[in-house]
C-alpha cells in the first residue's frame, strides 16, 4: 500500500486548504492514520490522528481549526485547514499505522501574514 499526499499550497493568514492522503490499496488497512508536520529547523509534530472507528486526536495548537476525516469508500483521509496561521507553515505527511507503517512524501503548507 503506498500512502499519496496532496492539497498543499500558499494561502494567506486566515485562510483554508485541505489536504488529502489517498492510499492505493484500502485506507481500512490502517488501524489509524496521521498527520504530522515538520517546519524547517524543528521537530516532526503530530498534527491529528484518526483510527478506523473515527476516534479523532488533535494537536493542542491546531484544535478547533482543522478536521481530520476518513472516506473509506474513496480510500482517503483528508485534513481540512481552517483560520491557518503563519506558524501552521511546514512540509506535512500522512502516516498509515496498521500491521506495518507507512509515510506518504510530504506537501508543503505556506501561510503568508
Amino acid at each position: 500500500v503506498q500512502l499519496q499526499a496532496s492539497g498543499g499550497g500558499l494561502v494567506q493568514a486566515g485562510g483554508s486548504l485541505k489536504l488529502s492522503c489517498v492510499a492505493s490499496g484500502s485506507i481500512s488497512t490502517f488501524n489509524v492514520v496521521g498527520w504530522y508536520r515538520q517546519a524547517p529547523g524543528k521537530q516532526r509534530e503530530l498534527v491529528a490522528l484518526i483510527s478506523n472507528v473515527g476516534s479523532t486526536t488533535y494537536a493542542d495548537s491546531v484544535k478547533g481549526r482543522f478536521t481530520i476525516s476518513r472516506d473509506a469508500i474513496q480510500n482517503t483521509v483528508n485534513l481540512q485547514m481552517n483560520s491557518l496561521k503563519p506558524e501552521d507553515t511546514a512540509v506535512y505527511r500522512c502516516r498509515g499505522m496498521g500491521r506495518s507503517e507507512y509515510w506518504g512524501q510530504g506537501t508543503q503548507v505556506t501561510v503568508s501574514s
